[in-house]
């Protein structure tokens, strides 16, 4: 196994399972440690299942880039309300679970003057999500991590923008108003449309995601984590009328190399998940399973800005996906880092980069140059080129980032979107119970915890495991073990570690302001209530 490791002091912090005390576990095999395959191992672990976890990179949770929560799909505005309250829903969920991977600052959504939308067009929607949010937090208080539900959103007149360009910008805000200062000094605000809308929108690190996962997963003596690894074929093992379409299996083998090691190795697992992002139609082949897919090549740039000023929050200017007017997205690292979205062409979408399943085979073919870009790194002439057209593209409306400079590096890789539709954004799993699979199929990350849920669902149906135990109770009450023996600053140092290894400025790894507080805050009302 090959993989970043912890300090030395946290080597013995192992969590026994009721399972693993009383009893043979379950065995679930998962293919890819991404997001959702790294969530779906932490939630079987702490059932006491005993999880295999097979992961292609060294390190857990390196995928397509991610930006924030999207805690309400404000930025899609082709999606249906019911929709965007379940993407709000589940951000929460997995909020709850990785605390301290978050920027906690607000998100600035502005229309432009080109746009055909209106700002106003937005606001039932965002009543819809205040009173979802309240709601939420009726049914448990602790769900109350994206502030107040009556500061949900907040809307800013050109007159009020004007006002709050003229007052100096806070080192720390702390208000949503001083958060604002900076966006209303950096915006050309001639250029868009009024109100602009604020939303408790947080910025979702990557690294610190990676670190956070990571973690969790070293407390299980459960948890087999295999880093570095490739997966060479998987095979049924107990297996009833195989050549009939309803058949059934009741074992699969894994058979797998570890980079480090010239053998192959196998290992029978009760239960296969199939996590393997922009990948999994290659397993579903190896399965057996017919599935129609696309898979979307997308890549967002890393640029450092001095600029700035201090802290801002993340700006949003609203546009047409795949136009060369599409939405473009300037997010905010510690450090005057910012990871730049442009969603158009020649940006962070690519001409040929969407690519669908055929009859042949469910894996979709990406063209290969995006396949060496994933596994190899960018080219670096392209990579500058899309880089500096990034930086240009936000300049358009924030002005002064075009003193803004390219570091050389991205955030990138393929996203696997279920069925032929590519505005779908919000998609779990697919459950196949009559051979004991499931492939995740998550489109953004925040339902990664919805996902496994689902396979727990599955797995007490099928009888491999309780339900009704205290360490599933503990899920739904989010007591994370992890989360009682790391705090944010264990995270930090790990997720330092990671981008330094990813080739990232070690500044990225950090946040602005950390939930803590908001958690503090919550914690405090209870206490008074």
């Amino acid at each position: 196994m090959n993989s970043i490791t912890i300090d030395d002091r946290y080597k013995d912090l192992k969590i026994t399972t009721p399972s693993t005390r009383y009893g043979q576990a379950k065995r679930v095999g998962i293919l890819g440690g991404g997001t959702a395959g790294a969530t779906i191992a932490i939630r079987l672990a702490a059932l006491g299942i005993e999880t295999h976890l097979f992961e292609k990179k060294t390190s857990l949770i390196d995928g397509p880039p991610m930006c924030h929560l999207h805690a309400g799909g404000n930025l899609y505005r082709e999606i249906p309300d019911e929709d965007c309250v379940a993407l709000l829903e589940q951000c929460i969920d997995i909020l709850r679970l990785y605390p301290h991977t978050m920027d906690v600052r607000p998100t600035v959504f502005a229309v432009p003057n080109r746009d055909e939308g209106q700002p106003e067009d937005l606001l039932p929607r965002l009543d819809i999500l205040t009173e979802a949010y309240r709601k939420l937090i009726e049914q448990d208080p602790k769900n109350k991590v994206l502030g107040e539900p009556e500061d949900y959103y907040q809307l800013y007149s050109h007159e009020d923008l004007i006002a709050l360009s003229k007052r100096e910008q806070v080192l720390a805000p702390s208000t949503v108003d001083e958060w604002v200062i900076p966006a209303a000094k950096h915006l050309d605000l001639n250029k868009i449309k009024f109100p602009v809308i604020v939303v408790q929108e947080y910025g979702w690190n990557i690294f610190r995601l990676a670190a956070s996962a990571q973690l969790a997963l070293e407390g299980y003596d459960n948890a087999r984590v295999f880093t570095d690894t490739q997966v060479k074929k998987v095979t049924a093992v107990d297996c009833e009328n195989c050549t009939n379409a309803d058949h059934h299996v009741t074992k699969w083998r894994i058979d797998y190399q570890q980079n480090s090691q010239s053998e192959t190795e196998s290992v029978e697992v009760d239960y296969l998940v199939n996590a393997c992002g922009f990948r999994t139609g290659v397993i579903d082949d190896m399965v057996g399973v017919e599935v129609t897919r696309m898979v979307e090549f997308k890549s967002s740039y890393i640029t450092h800005w001095d600029d700035a000023g201090g802290q801002i929050p993340e700006i949003i200017i609203y546009g047409s996906r795949g136009t060369p007017e599409g939405m473009a997205q300037l997010t905010p690292y510690p450090g005057g880092y910012f990871q730049i979205h442009g969603m158009s062409k020649f940006i962070t979408l690519f001409n040929d980069g969407l690519v669908a399943s055929n009859e042949i085979s469910a894996q979709p073919k990406l063209p290969e140059k995006y396949v060496h870009y994933i596994e190899d790194g960018w080219d670096k002439a392209p990579l500058q080129a899309r880089g500096q057209q990034a930086i240009e593209y936000v300049a358009e409306f924030v002005p002064t980032f075009n003193s803004a400079r390219t570091v050389g590096n991205a955030l990138f890789g393929g996203q696997q979107i279920p069925g032929k539709d590519d505005t779908l954004r919000v998609a779990d799993v697919s459950l196949y119970s009559n051979i004991r699979y499931a492939r995740a199929e998550n489109v953004k990350a925040s339902s990664t915890l919805i996902a496994a849920d689902q396979i727990v669902d599955e797995l007490t149906a099928l009888g491999l495991v309780d339900k009704d135990t205290t360490a599933n109770c503990s899920r739904y009450a989010h007591n994370w073990a992890y989360l009682t023996r790391h705090d944010s600053e264990d995270i930090h140092h790990l997720a330092q570690d990671i981008a330094l290894q990813r080739n990232f400025p070690i500044a990225m790894a950090g946040v602005n302001r950390t939930i803590d507080s908001v958690i503090d805050d919550v914690s405090n009302d209870l206490a008074i209530a």
